[in-house]
């Protein structure tokens, strides 16, 4: 794991990253005045914002910016051109990088960093000569007489939580069941300092968990129900904000296979929302953020086998209601629809799901960013909005008109769980909407959640989408 540290002196000879609105060679730099020379001179030619350059085995990065940009565009700007300089470090095949700001956005240096850890990542967790493989980056330094102590903690903290859940979305299904999910909650409650309650295939149908029983009927793994939470003594909250993700660990589409050609191949990221709200709660737990916060995984795989739910069946719902399945690859909202009902018991000041929901929310935004609807309050959506603005996690509203119930309706049962060609990523939210009786949002994260190439500091593979968002939707309150 990269670590994060920060010094109030630069020490010389080391490889930077230097960002500027304005280049000098500062004493502190240490620059020979030849080199300084032609740096000036590389930086003033038309259109030149960065310049990399190998000095004498010494790795040196410039990025210029414009202080009177927007921040948050200009701190995505500066993750991107960090990771770029970790490729080039691990090239290089070094240890460390400094990073050194000569503008007055301290922030810079902060999403410098974060853009460097999270590039930095790697799964190589099945090469058996990974060794031979791993990056060699293992230490930034952020120089800075005004960044706290705190930020740098809290940033080791997310980018940690963040790989943490990549690590989880990238394991297979052979490795990575409900089961072994719920084990990996567990381990990181006794590591972060959170509750962690799991409830096993008896409990679940104690209650009456329709949905989720529905979707296991499959498989031969059996389900379970994770409730994580994290109460601290000084809670600025009286009623809980409540995380639920999506825990379906493998999803073939069920008995309504998956048609299209390799769509299975990466269906062991179908629990990236219940990856996301894990990994959230370990960062807001080790970080002892100081708001109340609850956590819901149902998991299950999603197969064609036993006595698998059919098309036209009638499933019975934990809240009593009635839901005549159409089409079993429209399994997620059928275990997020447990798992919502079960948050009334919390009085939730609001509740947010999290999901790899739909092909519709891809559809319409690609992996740029989240599709989000619901019925919160106005500061709470703001307060959300904001923070998916402040991480690049950004959030692309979608209406939630009353006209999109109409589809969901069945004429024998309570509702159907799909509703029709149009409008899919809303059909789905409006479905989960008939469970709740409490400020409620819905995040489909479809489209980022897992990429198949390389994108920056994202990376390929599992992108940790949520965690960051939410950590800094909760630090926010």
């Amino acid at each position: 794991m990269t670590h994060i540290s920060l010094k109030n002196k630069l020490s010389t000879n080391s490889n930077l990253l230097i960002v500027t609105d304005k280049f000098s060679n500062e004493k502190e730099l240490s620059l020979p005045s030849e080199l300084s020379a032609y740096i000036t001179n590389e930086l003033k030619k038309e259109n030149t914002k960065t310049l990399s350059l190998n000095h004498l085995g010494r790795y040196i990065s410039i990025v210029i910016v414009n202080q009177k940009e927007e921040l948050n565009p200009l701190k995505e700007k500066i993750r991107k051109h960090a990771a770029s300089v970790t490729d080039a470090i691990n090239s290089l095949h070094e240890k460390e990088v400094v990073i050194y700001n000569q503008s007055n956005l301290h922030d810079l240096s902060l999403a410098a960093a974060e853009g460097m850890a999270l590039a930095n990542y790697q799964f190589k967790h099945h090469v058996t000569n990974s060794k031979k493989q791993l990056h060699t980056l293992k230490n930034i330094t952020v120089v800075s007489l005004t960044i706290k102590q705190t930020e740098i903690d809290q940033l080791n903290i997310v980018t940690e939580a963040t790989c943490k859940a990549r690590d989880l979305v990238n394991e297979p299904v052979n490795i990575l069941n409900a089961s072994k999910l719920a084990d990996a909650f567990k381990t990181m409650g006794k590591q972060a300092g959170f509750k962690v309650e799991v409830l096993n295939k008896a409990k679940i149908s104690k209650l009456k968990m329709g949905g989720l029983l529905a979707v296991n009927a499959g498989s031969v793994d059996e389900p379970t129900f994770s409730i994580m939470e994290y109460k601290p003594k000084n809670a600025k909250n009286k009623k809980p904000i409540v995380l639920v993700g999506k825990g379906v660990v493998y999803d073939t589409g069920g008995l309504s296979l998956k048609p299209t050609p390799n769509s299975m191949d990466l269906m062991k990221c179908d629990m990236a929302g219940a990856a996301a709200v894990g990994c959230a709660m370990y960062a807001i737990a080790k970080a002892k953020l100081n708001i109340h916060v609850v956590a819901l995984v149902p998991a299950t795989d999603n197969r064609p086998g036993f006595n698998a739910f059919a098309p036209g069946d009638i499933i019975t719902m934990m809240d009593g209601s009635t839901v005549e399945m159409l089409n079993s690859d429209a399994e997620g909202r059928m275990i997020l629809a447990d798992a919502l009902h079960y948050a009334k018991r919390y009085n939730p000041e609001l509740t947010i799901d999290i999901a790899t929901l739909t092909g519709a929310a891809a559809a319409a935004i690609g992996s740029f960013g989240i599709v989000g609807m619901g019925n919160a309050k106005p500061t709470q959506k703001e307060k959300l909005l904001n923070s998916g603005f402040n991480v690049h996690e950004r959030i692309a509203e979608f209406p939630f008109w009353d006209d999109y119930d109409e589809l969901m309706k069945s004429d024998i049962a309570d509702q159907k769980n799909i509703g029709g060609p149009y409008g899919g990523a809303i059909t789905a939210g409006k479905f989960l909407a008939k469970f709740t009786d409490y400020p409620y949002y819905h995040l489909d994260i479809a489209g980022p959640a897992f990429l198949t190439g390389k994108d920056s500091y994202r990376g390929k593979g599992g992108t940790g989408y949520g965690v960051r968002l939410f950590f800094d939707f909760i630090k926010s309150l």
